[in-house]
């Protein structure tokens, strides 16, 4: 039998690309077809499923439950998202939705990086070693999410604050990572501070032919130099430690810029917007200060909103006090694995994890894959899935036995 057929006739890969199918795709998702998928599968692996709705109706929390020996124990979290990102088909050389294969073995699909190749990981390993006959203390669920795409607000986050999710007894949490296009797989324990911020710029208007004091456009230029200032600082340091990922630096990026009437009428009021990603070791409030202070030196006059102002949340500890950890890492080393701790560039839901006090790592069995998550002809070898089973095969007992 060809490679390309063996493939095509695998079990789990009619599976994976069954998911796929589904185009569970922003804006405006129904889930009902997700759900019925998953169902079929915790009917196929004999266990029970539980259905939360922490917003409402249209967004759900899909929970199988694997229940161990020790069930009073904090049970193992393997949490993935149902929602992927909108795509341009026109930019596509494979329907994306379609999860056509080709002669490499490459599935196309917009997630198959991001993330129902992992959530399906989870489920192939669990039917493996269920079929072994392994059983563990631990409790396991496997958690499939609502929202995470569009930040996790009508997903985890309220899902983690609710008596269901209490009731769970979470003691750790797996969930996703980004490909490598290397042989080492980065490993990710922490996440950076989102904060959205909008300076609301106001100064003196009058007629565009005159000289005026305290404009919004002179407060502007301040602020945005200040601002582009710390972007080339960090950009810098980057540069200069070779040590470093972007997750390690504070990002700055100008996003918005509103304002004005026309062009020979000085605005009253400017608006301008800033993507900021605060690395872990910044402390917010003297950031915070150092904002107000710059709308001081500006002239005054300037109020700040946050769109998104996520708090300081305690990395996972990856280190012997954190036995979950010490699991995860004999796993790696028993699999003969390289990877990489850092600090995830973007956000997961991961960060709502550790914000309730549960340790959390992100990790994607992905490697010498191209990083495609959000991009066009997103794609995941079937070799390179299979293996991602075979190494799950090996992570979730060495947690579920801690």
């Amino acid at each position: 039998m060809s490679k390309i057929k063996e493939w095509e006739e695998n079990e789990e890969i009619k599976y994976f690309r069954e998911y796929l199918r589904i185009p569970s795709v922003h804006p405006n998702i129904n889930y009902e077809s997700c759900i019925e998928f998953l169902k079929r599968q915790a009917s196929d692996l004999n266990l029970p499923l539980k259905i939360y709705y922490p917003v409402n109706s249209e967004n759900p929390v899909v929970v199988i439950t694997w229940i161990g020996t020790q069930p009073d124990l904090p049970a193992v979290v393997l949490n993935s998202h149902m929602d992927v990102v909108p795509v341009f088909e026109e930019n596509w050389k494979h329907p994306p939705f379609g999860a056509d294969m080709d002669e490499e073995g490459r599935i196309f699909a917009r997630g198959a990086q991001d993330m129902k190749c992992v959530g399906m990981q989870y489920l192939s390993a669990i039917r493996a070693l269920k079929k072994e006959g392994k059983t563990f203390k631990r409790t396991i669920h496997l958690t499939f999410v609502a929202d995470e795409e569009l930040g996790g607000g009508r997903g985890m986050k309220p899902f983690v604050l609710t008596d269901d999710f209490k009731n769970l007894n979470v003691g750790f949490s797996l969930d996703e990572g980004i490909a490598a296009p290397g042989e080492v797989y980065p490993v990710f324990y922490a996440e950076r501070s989102i904060w959205r911020i909008f300076f609301k710029i106001r100064g003196t208007t009058g007629h565009g032919s005159l000289l005026h004091k305290n404009t919004a456009g002179e407060k502007l230029q301040y602020i945005v130099n200040k601002m582009m200032g710390l972007r080339a600082e960090q950009v810098l340091h980057l540069e200069k430690n070779t040590n470093l990922k972007v997750g390690d630096v504070t990002t700055v990026n100008l996003t918005r810029l509103q304002g004005g009437v026309q062009t020979n009428v000085v605005p009253a009021l400017l608006v301008v917007g800033f993507d900021v990603r605060l690395a872990i070791n910044v402390d917010h409030v003297v950031f915070e200060k150092q904002l107000l202070q710059w709308c001081e030196e500006a002239g005054g006059n300037i109020t700040i909103e946050y769109e998104t102002k996520r708090p300081y949340v305690e990395p996972t500890k990856t280190d012997d006090s954190n036995s979950y950890w010490v699991a995860f890492k004999s796993a790696i080393d028993e699999l003969g694995l390289k990877i990489e701790l850092e600090v995830f560039p973007g956000g997961t839901d991961s960060r709502y994890i550790r914000q309730v006090g549960i340790p959390a790592l992100g990790f994607s069995p992905m490697n010498h894959t191209p990083v495609l998550l959000h991009d066009n002809d997103e794609f995941l070898k079937a070799e390179t899935y299979l293996r991602g089973v075979e190494i799950y095969k090996t992570i979730i007992p060495k947690l579920a036995n801690v």
